[in-house]
């Protein structure tokens, strides 16, 4: 007898508490379903249900019997589901966020090229810094970059994001470059929205309180300070890159340079990913793994 015979009548009859409704469910009939579950027992050995005129009731062996054949039967529904989701074309709404540089620079091109790759899809792309709630807000994706929070969801890397302490060469020049993270006090630091800067020293995270005359909560505000001259910044690469490759900006402390971050794809724990999404993760890995994003795995 195959191991399987007799399962799914199992299930039927636990769930029913009763051999005729399970037939009727199974399509089946009584004395199959009889059948079926007498030969099961026999197989294994032990009593499942406690058979009256009025009732059909659970033993206790029959109960732990039922929750791993339950188990089983959602794991082939799972299996096969996920094989006709993967062959089907992606279709739909899908509500992504993500931060508002990042997003506008390497994000927002590749959701562009992959809207015209499945015309089925209707895409609504939110960039801001704000932390959105995905579940209460209805978002399906958000890429996130740095420290996850959020344990509720599921994080799936993409890529990574190297942050760089940086200043012109005019600069520079007229107050020197610092060469320990204890000389920074002595410079006008450009801040963000923190007031201090991340280190690594000796293998530890260092967290390093910095000053300045100008704040500002905007990555290319910073940058343009820094190319005029106004002060040290400490800015993620995609903002920096280019005017260091260029020698527009000089790096500086590279010895305690901060551990690169992820940037992440970050979704609600479903047991079922949808095919839109899946195909956007895909999609998103791909583009920033090819050149899209400066720091690849």
């Amino acid at each position: 007898m195959a191991r399987w015979d007799g399962i799914e009548e199992c299930v039927a009859v636990a769930e029913t508490r009763s051999f005729t409704r399970a037939a009727e469910r199974l399509g089946s009939s009584v004395a199959n379903i009889s059948r079926q579950i007498s030969r099961l027992e026999d197989r294994l050995d032990v009593q499942l249900f406690q058979r009256t005129t009025r009732s059909v009731t659970l033993t206790d062996d029959g109960r732990i019997y039922y929750n791993h054949c339950r188990a089983l039967l959602d794991g082939l529904v799972e299996a096969e589901q996920a094989i006709g989701e993967r062959l089907s074309e992606p279709t739909g709404r899908l509500r992504i966020t993500a931060p508002l540089s990042y997003g506008e620079r390497y994000i927002a091109p590749l959701i562009a090229g992959f809207t015209m790759h499945y015309p089925r899809l209707e895409i609504d792309l939110q960039l801001t810094n704000q932390r959105l709630d995905l579940i209460e807000s209805g978002i399906d994706l958000a890429i996130r970059v740095g420290v996850l929070e959020d344990e509720r969801l599921v994080a799936r890397p993409l890529a990574h994001r190297a942050q760089f302490v940086c200043a012109s060469p005019d600069y520079l020049a007229r107050f020197g470059q610092p060469h320990t993270l204890a000389e920074l006090k002595n410079h006008s630091c450009l801040l963000g929205t923190l007031d201090h800067w991340r280190f690594t020293d000796q293998g530890e995270r260092r967290d390093i309180r910095v000053t300045g005359r100008l704040r500002c909560n905007s990555g290319p505000a910073l940058r343009d300070a820094a190319l005029k001259g106004l002060g040290i910044v400490q800015l993620p690469d995609y903002y920096v890159k280019e005017d260091i490759q260029a020698g527009r900006l000089v790096t500086v402390l590279d010895a305690f340079a901060p551990a690169e971050e992820g940037v992440w794809a970050l979704y609600p724990p479903n047991r079922h990913l949808s095919p839109k999404v899946r195909a956007c993760i895909e999609w998103l890995g791909r583009g920033l793994k090819d050149g899209v994003a400066w720091n690849q795995y």
